[in-house]
């Protein structure tokens, strides 16, 4: 892990305070901001996000999936746990803290928002940081590049059904042209970009144009996640100032929900006899989450300034030092395995 991917908690973090007291310092600059829209999709935003998602789409090699069928257990785990129980856990823990648990510090309307930002975290598997737990976990590179590969393209059909189903349960009024919007342009057209650009760097097929490529636009990535949460924060920066209990009240049930779903699919693997490089990366793929993603969408559906909004950009602060502590855990276990 390069210093800004290992310390992006400490990021992160720094953005937050950044955001929130730029936010009470200069607020016209970021009602400005909030004021770029084109049919729900804030300007700014969107060019941040596709800043963050292109150089992970590059780095998805499609022709992998010719090998889909070499170990077929360990994708059955993964794509079993981040399309059929991930997301409705993710639903049933933020309806239990928000409607139940934590009903009196938390106005109905507030809370619902809350619910709506975990789902989107919930149905949005990870398809970048994965690549780094795989690599932390001695985890098979190839069988990775696989799932991931997959996984995405199941997410240009599945993320808008099941997000829209989640959320209706959750009483929250679906705008689908406004979710299928997002889908394309946070989906699809990154796929398809990345997927032109990858083949036409890579003709050789020896990747060396092509890590260059991806070396020179990580650190923009980068900025353009941490420029993302400033914006948030600053945004959201009265509410926060006024509420600042939100953040430790979200953080909860997401640190529940990724811990235990880790535990689930570990389990799971164990009991199916799987390698450890095999299981440790489809664990990882079905514990995290493309956070980009559901930041995007719920900006999208809910605004700039939603509940939703905040709950998906908590889920980037507890994402690094959660999935560093399951690699520490996954490695410590390895004897399980052989």
């Amino acid at each position: 892990m390069g210093l800004f991917e290992r310390y992006l908690s400490v990021w992160v973090g720094l953005a937050i305070l950044a955001g929130i007291a730029a936010g009470a310092v200069v607020p016209g600059i970021f009602s400005a901001v909030a004021a770029l829209e084109y049919a729900q999709v804030n300007l700014v935003i969107a060019v941040l996000i596709w800043v963050m998602i292109f150089p992970m789409m590059v780095q998805i090699d499609f022709t992998s999936i010719k090998d889909v069928g070499n170990k077929p257990k360990g994708l059955v785990l993964t794509l079993v746990i981040n399309w059929l129980i991930k997301p409705f856990t993710m639903a049933l823990l933020g309806w239990l803290f928000f409607k139940g648990i934590f009903a009196d510090w938390v106005d109905p309307t507030t809370a619902t928002e809350y619910i709506a930002g975990m789902i989107l975290l919930g149905v949005a598997p990870c398809t970048a940081m994965v690549f780094v737990w795989s690599q932390l976990t001695k985890g098979d590179a190839n069988y990775t590049l696989v799932q991931v590969s997959i996984n995405d393209i199941i997410m240009i059909f599945a993320f808008a059904p099941i997000a829209g189903l989640l959320l209706g349960v959750t009483d929250i009024t679906v705008p689908w042209d406004t979710l299928l919007l997002s889908v394309v342009l946070y989906v699809l057209i990154p796929l398809v970009a990345g997927a032109l650009v990858r083949s036409k760097l890579d003709k050789s097929n020896d990747h060396t144009v092509l890590n260059g490529f991806l070396a020179t636009m990580k650190p923009w990535s980068i900025i353009g996640l941490l420029a993302t949460v400033v914006l948030l924060f600053g945004f959201q920066s009265d509410t926060i100032l006024a509420k600042p209990q939100a953040i430790v009240l979200i953080a909860i049930p997401l640190l529940i929900q990724t811990y235990g779903i880790f535990a689930l699919a570990y389990v799971i693997a164990k009991q199916m006899k799987l390698p450890h490089n095999i299981a440790a990366p489809a664990c990882m793929i079905g514990t995290s989450n493309f956070f980009e993603l559901a930041v995007a969408v719920a900006i999208s559906l809910f605004g700039l300034h939603s509940g939703a909004a905040l709950a998906t950009v908590v889920g980037v602060l507890v994402e690094v030092p959660v999935m560093l502590s399951l690699v520490w855990f996954a490695n410590r276990t390895r004897s399980w395995f052989d």
